[in-house]
This record gives structure tokens, sequence and C-alpha cells, in this order.
């Protein structure tokens, strides 16, 4: 794919691997690599779930470039490199295809704001989060904020963020931050096997479900009814419906097709 970043692919699940000694750190370039790598898997047909991890046994990614940081000193500038940050990370929580972040060691800063747009994540047992930004007397911008305070609540939120401290795996597992903690060393394999688990699933369903959810998330619940109710019309007239329904009723496994 490129010189940061790599795709591998596994039956129907796609894998991006960031491989940027020795910390695996978001700089520009391995932005604008990642964002090729999401294009090219949401438009590949033969992929139905996409992995994220970190190449390396200890660190996921440890953050954004600290020295392009350094060249920013106006506000047009550090609005512009948010903003720009944020277009690429929406692309993975915007995607029909659910991605599943295999966190395989340290994930600060950038790195957690990509995890957390992620659809789930799962976690070495030796992971470490946080959002040390402000250690550096700034904020996150990559989605941080937000991300953190739907996810974990706002108290949480602002505890993690206004500390800079790391949590451990099994901390970020208790306030929702991350689905599953699993030995260190199993977690590309745990999440290949969740992966695999969803892409046996039809891939109308699946795509509905992730509109469903992301798009309910932004509106009320009575509106998020509505949302559903058209979505479950929609699947309705799917093939892959007809089909699952008719193997539940002849006690057999389906074969969807997909459409």
């Amino acid at each position: 794919m490129g010189a940061l970043i790599k795709i591998t692919k596994e039956e129907n699940v796609g894998i991006i691997t960031i491989d940027h000694p020795p910390v695996n750190v978001l700089n520009s370039q391995a932005m604008q690599e990642l964002e090729q790598a999401i294009d090219q898997l949401n438009a590949d047909a033969s992929v139905k779930v996409i992995i994220f991890t970190g190449a390396g046994p200890n660190v996921f990614i440890a953050g954004a470039d600290v020295k392009e940081i350094n060249q920013i000193n106006a506000a047009k500038q550090g609005e512009e490199l948010a903003l720009k940050g944020q277009t690429v990370i929406n692309k993975i929580e915007n995607s029909k295809k659910p991605f599943i972040a295999a966190i395989n060691g340290v994930c600060l800063g950038g790195g957690n704001e990509l995890a957390m747009a992620c659809h789930m994540r799962i976690a070495s047992d030796r992971a470490k989060f946080g959002q040390p930004e402000i250690l550096l007397g700034i904020i996150p911008g990559f989605g941080g904020t937000q991300r953190m305070l739907r996810l974990c609540g706002q108290a949480k939120a602002l505890e993690i963020i206004l500390t800079g401290d790391n949590i451990t795996a099994q901390e970020a597992f208790r306030i929702g931050l991350v689905n599953k903690v699993v030995p260190d060393g199993e977690v590309l394999k745990q999440s290949l096997g969740l992966a695999k688990k969803i892409s046996a699933k039809s891939r109308v369903a699946i795509e509905l479900i992730q509109e469903a959810i992301r798009e309910g998330a932004k509106v009320s619940l009575s509106e998020g009814l509505k949302i559903e109710a058209a979505l479950f019309g929609k699947v309705a007239e799917s093939e892959d419906k007809k089909e699952g329904v008719k193997a539940f009723l002849e006690k057999r496994q389906p074969k969807f097709q997909d459409k």
C-alpha cells in the first residue's frame, strides 16, 4: 500500500497495519496513506469487515507527530490540522463496513482517537490508553473530546483528558472504552475471529445495522425508531432475508448472497 501503512486480506476481512517504527506515530504521511487504505478497502466488494492494528508487539499508535505540531503557531493552521485529521478518522466511523481496532499495545493521543472511531475495540491486557495532549499544553484535535464523552460519559472523559494520565486495558474495559481485553499476543487472532464471525453474515444486514446505529446515535429515541423501521422495511425486500428465514424454518445454515 505504502511505506507506513500495509494492507492484507484474509478471506472477507481486510487488515490495515500501521508500520512506522518505533512507535507508529501518525504523521502527515501516515494519515495520507491511512486515508488511501480506508478508501481502498471501503471500495473493495470482497471485504466485509476491516481490522486496524499496529506493527510490533508493544505499540498500537503512540499518537500524532509532536514535531509537526511544533510547527503550528497560528489558529488557522491548528484548525486546519484538526479538521484534516478528523476527516480521515471520520471515514472509519462513517463506513458501511464494521471496523475493529486490534489494540496490541500503547494507544495514546491520535491513536486512541482513531481507535474510538472504530466500531469495536479489542485490547491486549498490556495495552495502555490515554489522551496526554494536556501535558503538551494542547487539547485533543482528532475527535478525542467528543468520542470519549460519548463512549465513557462526561465525568470520566474529563478526568482522563484533564489529567493526561494513562489507564490500563482493564480500566478501559470497565468504563466502556473497549469491548474486550484478551491475553497479550492474542489480539489479532481474536479480532480476526470476531471479524470472520461478522463477515459470515449478510452484507445487506451488516450495512443496515451500521446505518441504524450510526444515525440513531445522532437523534432522539423516537426519531431513531423511525430510522430503524424504515431500514427494517428495506431489509425485508432483500434476497438474504428470504434465504435467512427459509434456512431457519428448514433448520439449516443460510447461504447468504449479499443481496
